[in-house]
């Protein structure tokens, strides 16, 4: 098989929505299609002990929420396909606006009882600004919910898409007995039977046919034929190039834990979804297909396997091939890596990989090189951009609890800050640390694996601080900024890269300290350079 049908195979996508909507169940689903696992493990019940094949760290077991981003992969239909399933938890989100700059299309899922929520609309919106083609599957119809067109209102008012739908039900909750296919035109049968992994389909090519009564009864019928209709007047035809454009969203119905709908969901994936797309660097735009290797890494996970202390550097490939025992050009620290055993992920298992291609997550061996943002090239200076590092919004001192322990706790806080679990901030005044974090579960995350993976202990007080502000003085040797640092000087800190921060103790001083010292820039986020 040549490189350009190699890339043609590819599809890599996000899975996102607010948590328990039931993304980590639609994803074991997806991999019981591809084969990839023989039987799911459904998330949240005790009963089964196999737990979920892509939540995959201890702390992810306990809560049953996923906390760090996997990478999937399976085969199907001839095709690749690489997951990358995202936490849903809010305090999670910074991981998965990163893992948003690597997939090439998304999946949204939409609680059917809860309709559109906050966290699925912040998501959403950065999917729109970067023109990321979405599809959209509303799960959980056995379980009463929201009208199925309220729902379609709610999608385009909510989160701004336009929908179009490509399956539809048959009846809901109590009553749901089924979905047509609209985009196959058949229907599919809902037996309640979650032990059946696929269901049989039967092909409805005219609506009108009688025997839709028989399988279904009259009034459902009846219903079913009103419905489509409307769907026919009231919204657009699916067209693949408004999809491609990010202007137009399918939307299928399903309900992931009992395997029913997605095997509709995945087939019309397969077809519609993009291949991998081209990527922006700093200099110019880079195509896939181009036969130089370039990649970026947009996730580092640490210690994934308890046993071994390993960090593993995730890499979503451009262009060109990534080859195992290849030197590539590390831009940011201009030397030349070259790496002898690059894994592939295979829901729980890696394997190690001759050969990637664009489309395509490699996991690297890391020593502590990457940081996320970084590019790595056969040579060419350049570096992909747009993986942000947010404002944090809780801040806390960290304390070491076990002073025998201080150089474990330095070196967990270390490794734990690349991943970007949470950022560290040095103060200025006495050198205390500071950790920020989008959302406050991190700290338990954060004093958990340092316990387990480091065997350290730390303790937390309250930092009184409202939000990190980089600084950027347009001269860096005026009065005015020597000022600022003066006044200022309780609050400030370095971050890890030794970039001057403000931590700005409210949203007042903010404004008071952008009209007093308008030469001093303060950015919300740090683009990593």
């Amino acid at each position: 098989m040549g490189f350009t049908e190699e890339i043609e195979r590819r599809r890599t996508f996000g899975i996102i929505s607010h948590p328990d909507a039931g993304k980590t169940t639609l994803t074991e689903k997806l991999l019981l299609f591809g084969g990839a696992i023989q039987e799911a493990g459904a998330v949240k019940s005790n009963k089964i002990k196999k737990g979920a094949t892509s939540d995959f760290m201890e702390i992810e077991r306990q809560r049953g929420i996923s906390v760090a981003t996997s990478v999937l992969a399976f085969n199907y239909q001839n095709k690749k396909i690489n997951i990358l399933d995202t936490p849903g938890h809010k305090d999670f989100a910074e991981d998965t606006f990163r893992t948003l700059t690597a997939v090439d299309s998304v999946i949204v899922v939409i609680d059917v009882a809860k309709g559109v929520e906050e966290q699925t609309e912040k998501l959403v919106k950065v999917c729109r600004m970067r023109k990321i083609p979405m599809l959209v599957f509303i799960n959980k119809l056995d379980r009463e919910g929201k009208d199925a067109f309220d729902l379609m209102d709610e999608v385009e008012q909510k989160l701004g898409l336009t929908v179009t739908p490509l399956s539809f039900p048959i009846g809901m909750g109590y009553d749901f007995q089924g979905i047509y296919n609209i985009w196959e035109k058949n229907i599919n049968l809902f037996s309640g039977d979650s032990r059946k992994n696929i269901e049989e389909t039967i092909a409805f090519d005219d609506i009108d046919n009688p025997e839709l009564e028989k399988l279904i009864g009259a009034k459902p019928a009846e219903t079913l034929r009103e419905e489509l209709e409307l769907i026919n007047e009231v919204y657009p035809e699916f067209d693949r190039e408004a999809y491609l454009e990010g202007n137009l969203q399918p939307v299928f119905f399903g309900s992931a834990l009992n395997n029913f709908g997605v095997r509709e969901l995945l087939d019309c994936f397969v077809e519609i979804a993009p291949t991998p797309r081209p990527k922006d660097s700093d200099t110019r735009t880079v195509s896939p297909v181009e036969e130089k290797f370039s990649g970026f890494v947009f996730k580092i996970h640490a210690n994934m396997d308890p046993k071994h202390r390993d960090r593993i550097a995730f890499v979503k490939i451009v262009s060109g091939t990534f080859e195992r025992n290849k030197p590539y050009l590390h831009v940011r620290l201009k030397k030349n890596l070259k790496f002898s055993s690059p894994n592939a992920f295979f829901a729980e298992k890696k394997e190690i990989v001759d050969i990637s291609y664009p489309g395509d997550i490699v996991g690297l061996h890391d020593t502590g090189n990457f940081k996320i943002g970084d590019t790595l090239t056969e040579g060419e200076q350049m570096s992909f951009k747009g993986i942000p590092s947010f404002s944090p919004e809780h801040f806390r001192y960290i304390n070491n609890a076990d002073p025998l322990k201080a150089k474990q706790l330095e070196k967990g806080i270390d490794q734990l800050m690349d991943e970007g679990v949470a950022q560290l901030f040095t103060l200025e005044m006495n050198n205390r640390k500071v950790i920020g974090t989008v959302g406050a579960l991190q700290y338990e995350v954060i004093q958990y694996r340092l316990e387990h993976e480091y065997g350290a202990k730390c303790s937390y007080e309250n930092f009184p601080a409202y939000k990190a502000c980089w600084v950027k003085p347009d001269d860096p040797k005026n009065e005015e900024f020597a000022e600022f640092k003066r006044i200022k000087q309780k609050f400030m800190a370095k971050d890890k890269y030794g970039q001057l921060v403000f931590l700005a103790d409210s949203e007042f001083s903010i404004q008071m300290a952008a009209q007093k010292f308008p030469s001093v820039k303060l950015m919300f986020t740090s683009e990593f350079d």
